[in-house]
């Protein structure tokens, strides 16, 4: 929260039934509601034939979308806001509905977050198909990487550099870009054989099979083929504890060549560790979800590139939308 940040009963009683809200967004994109809609306007009744669901409790859904902005409601139906036709409808380029199904995927963790705290560990999420939940994360991360990639490659600069390692790359859409961004640079996505089919048809959506190629490995395990000039580490090492994370960034680090640019894209905490707000909260989800996960500080960060070799260590400008930020240092020459 802001500094001078003051709470009210109104704001807390908010934030404890936020949930509900949540869960009206998370049933309407599972439901394909918004993208049912289309340019509407739809009635209630329609849609319910379509989805073959209860007509009184979809126009209740209907109702209660309209109410928090994202539905407009007429006498001729229903139809999408602006912000539901750019984020929420499946044939958006801006579509988030794979990351909100990610989110939909988290809620029995986070209901367990009092568990989590008192042993110290993950808890039971729950059963969700294997495929499910793979297509959403993956493509969830491709949503918000679409979205954050434009405006951050155009703030790191790669002149001089050939090869580009992007370590757990998923769908590869850094890479890419950054690819599009330095005409003269090749990249390597690595990440597990189980990803592969992803991002192989996000490189070819993009017309980059003779730039982009993908590399099958775990990188906790197996050796990190090949040398490069940049490796780029986005939103790898809070899924990881200290040790392991110390361990990647060793593994990266002996991957690159001499004068190498190493970059780490992730949440990163203030050193109090109490700022920002989504960082901090994101601690709490690999609390849940991790073994050992959490979000680091900056000064954290710093002294594991530090231990790995690397100087002229620093945290670049940019700020995401969730207060992502990137860290680079160099090995030197």
């Amino acid at each position: 929260m802001s500094e001078g940040f003051s709470w009210t009963e109104g704001q807390i009683l908010g934030v404890s039934g936020a949930y509900w809200q949540t869960c009206a967004l998370h049933a309407a994109v599972k439901l394909g509601v918004f993208t049912l809609v289309g340019n509407g306007p739809r009635t209630g009744e329609a849609i319910a034939r379509t989805l073959g669901a209860d007509p009184r409790a979809l126009t209740m859904l209907l109702d209660a979308l309209c109410a928090m902005g994202l539905l407009e409601k007429a006498a001729d139906g229903y139809t999408n806001t602006e912000a539901a036709t750019v984020w929420l409808s499946k044939g958006s380029p801006s579509y988030l509905g794979y990351m909100i199904m990610h989110h939909h995927h988290l809620v029995n963790a986070w209901s367990q977050l009092d568990r989590a705290v008192m042993t110290g560990g993950p808890v039971e999420r729950g059963a969700i198909p294997e495929a499910e939940e793979r297509e959403s994360f993956l493509m969830g991360m491709f949503n918000l990487a679409m979205s954050i990639a434009p405006r951050l490659v155009p703030q790191i600069d790669l002149t001089g550099k050939r090869t580009l390692l992007d370590l757990g790359g998923g769908p590869g859409t850094y890479a890419i870009h950054f690819c599009m961004r330095n005409p003269g640079l090749a990249a390597t996505v690595y990440d597990r054989k189980t990803t592969e089919p992803f991002a192989l048809q996000t490189i070819q959506r993009f017309g980059m099979e003779a730039r982009v190629r993908f590399l099958p490995g775990n990188y906790l395990k197996d050796p990190i083929e090949g040398s490069y000039d940049v490796a780029w580490l986005s939103h790898i090492l809070h899924g990881e504890g200290m040790a392991d994370c110390e361990r990647i960034l060793g593994k990266t680090v002996s991957a690159l060549r001499p004068g190498g640019l190493l970059l780490i894209h992730d949440f990163i905490l203030e050193d109090d560790r109490a700022n920002p707000l989504f960082a901090a909260l994101f601690s709490l989800n690999m609390l849940i979800n991790t073994d050992q996960g959490q979000s680091y500080s900056a000064s954290e960060i710093a002294a594991m590139m530090e231990g790995a070799g690397l100087y002229n260590i620093r945290r670049l400008p940019f700020r995401g939308p969730n207060d992502s930020s990137v860290m680079a240092g160099e090995l030197p020459a």
